[in-house]
């Protein structure tokens, strides 16, 4: 029972590695999703090591944030103000959007002792028209295209793959689906020429993403770099850019 029993939930089913299924049942006039944004917390990562602030639902939020559906924040995003987004664009780069849904995808570590045994959740995203397009327009123009954080290059790479294998004629599928693709060193890159990251945990996936785009003994000697300069890792830290 949540605050003073106007809204309840039931475990359904119970998955491996804490995963749960509930249902949500309101209690009064108000929709569960009222209820989330009046009585829930924000959700920073672990290694945040301290409560949620009320400054967190403003801080931990891109300034592009539209839809819900996100379980958190694609933590790259954090770096820009709408001021550097204007800057940006002044210098005659196009910024595209796609659609996010923030999972266990980003955030469940590696259990396993071989990054083969992992076992990748699926995180849906949404691939408009406009940005297939223009995403097509700036390859055929010679233009590099750079992603802002790794769930933006599962989301790319996957739209590509679907490209592929569908015998389409363009860069990306548009549209929404489901990305289960785990990038390993090894991988082959079809969309993504630049990369703006943070600093992550080890054991992620994120790192072996990191690893594949850019070579797993490359970015180990910048992380021991950042360590040794004082660079502050994760969510609310620094972040590099990889071309």
């Amino acid at each position: 029972m949540f605050g003073e029993g106007e809204l309840e939930a039931e475990i359904l089913s119970r998955g491996q590695l804490g995963l749960r299924t509930l249902r949500f049942i309101s209690h009064d006039q108000q929709s569960i999703s009222q209820h989330f944004e009046r009585l829930g917390h924000v959700p920073l990562p672990p290694y945040i090591e301290r409560a949620d602030e009320t400054s967190d639902r403003e801080r931990y939020q891109t300034v592009f944030a539209k839809r819900p559906g996100a379980i958190a924040a694609p933590t790259a995003g954090l770096h820009f103000s709408n001021e550097i987004l204007e800057k940006i664009r002044a210098r005659g780069v196009e910024i595209c959007e796609v659609t996010l849904k923030v999972g266990l995808g980003t955030f469940q570590p590696v259990h396993s002792e071989t990054l083969e045994g992992h076992v990748m959740h699926s995180e849906g995203y949404e691939m408009p028209k406009e940005t297939a397009a223009r995403i097509q327009a700036a390859r055929h123009a010679g233009r590099p295209i750079l992603a802002v954080g790794t769930t933006v290059v599962r989301a790319l790479e996957d739209a590509a793959l679907r490209a592929a294998e569908s015998g389409s004629s363009n860069l990306v599928l548009a549209g929404a689906a489901d990305a289960q693709l785990f990038i390993v060193p090894g991988f082959r890159f079809r969309v993504v020429e630049g990369l703006l990251t943070n600093f992550h945990l080890p054991r992620s996936t994120l790192l072996a993403l990191v690893c594949a785009f850019a070579g797993r003994e490359r970015v180990l000697r910048a992380y021991e770099h950042a360590v040794r300069a004082g660079y502050r890792f994760y969510s609310y830290g620094d972040c590099m850019l990889i071309r």
